[in-house]
């Protein structure tokens, strides 16, 4: 299943859900008091002040890792590091920067100044995802403190956790090899203060054509894959799933194109990056766990290719 909360963890569960295969710890952040703190770090002018908000967001990571770990109790669990861009947690329209402006008691110059320096003309080619874990690395550091603390106290209570983190939108290994060193120090740090163990693998989501290219270099640092296949379907295919609605029915309608292929996968291109990626990274790592988590994963023609790839979940 895909599930961001305890409550939607527990409801998969019982529909026979076997793993969360994509928690997105952004959900986590858009309710109450959640959105201001994430809004303070994204204010702040050094990283002492990020920290200190992070400080905030941090126990109530926890308390939701906690829930999702409780009722997947034993069931694999991938937690994927933040990825939208920052500006997406800031409001665009004048009226909500004031609101927020006299909510965290700033002046609405500085609102309207850090959406104005965070504006991208493309943001899904942007500052997103593992480049957001490479320049505010205290932004990571917080979410594994919080997943490796939930699932040592989750093991406390006899329950088993089994958390699988993964890096999103890598592009590089060198990428991947710096976050994953902070995800490992960051965790035996933690393991060190409690005074206990946990398992714990670190993966990453293949959603950029080069890193399926490149996918047995990228096997060397990572213990899973997750093929992200809507940001893949649109970096292969050059369309904006947002925008692309305009003339995608055209191009089904005259048969420019088969189907949608953000519904149904394209299996002689996109689909040729996910055997690519599937066969170079076994080639360095046999045990790579590999699975998909983009949309097609509901669509039964895209399962069946996913399957005779030697994929092992979606």
């Amino acid at each position: 299943t895909n599930a961001d909360t305890p409550n939607d963890a527990a409801v998969a569960r019982k529909f026979g859900a076997e793993g969360i295969g994509l928690c997105r710890t952004e959900h986590m952040f858009f309710e109450g008091d959640r959105i201001d703190a994430i809004r303070r770090m994204i204010l702040a002018d050094d990283e002492a002040g990020r920290r200190k908000a992070l400080a905030k967001l941090k126990p109530i990571q926890r308390k939701d890792f906690e829930g999702i770990f409780k009722a997947m109790d034993g069931l694999p669990v991938t937690i994927r590091l933040l990825d939208p861009p920052l500006h997406e947690f800031l409001p665009h329209e004048t009226v909500q920067q004031r609101e927020m402006a006299k909510q965290l008691g700033v002046p609405l110059a500085q609102v309207k100044a850090k959406v104005d320096s965070l504006h991208e003309f493309n943001p899904m080619l942007g500052h997103r995802g593992c480049r957001l874990g490479i320049t505010y690395p205290e932004i990571y550091e917080m979410q594994v403190e919080a997943i490796i603390e939930a699932a040592l106290n989750v093991k406390k209570r006899k329950m088993k956790a089994l958390p699988e983190i993964m890096i999103p939108l890598v592009g590089t290994v060198k990428e991947l090899s710096e976050l994953k060193a902070m995800t490992d120090r960051v965790a035996a740090r933690v393991m060190k203060k409690k005074g206990a163990k946990v398992r714990y693998m670190v993966g990453t989501m293949i959603e950029i054509p080069r890193a399926a290219l490149v996918a047995d270099k990228i096997a060397e640092e990572a213990e899973f894959f997750s093929f992200g296949t809507n940001d893949l379907t649109q970096l292969t295919y050059g369309y904006s799933r947002d925008d692309a609605g305009t003339f995608l029915p055209i191009y089904v309608d005259r048969g420019i194109l088969p189907a949608d292929p953000f519904q149904t996968l394209d299996i002689e291109g996109t689909g040729q990056l996910l055997e690519i990626g599937t066969k170079l990274g076994r080639q360095t790592r046999k045990t790579l766990k590999v699975g998909i988590c983009g949309e097609h994963g509901g669509d039964p023609a895209s399962v069946m290719f996913c399957h005779s790839v030697g994929l092992d979940y979606v």
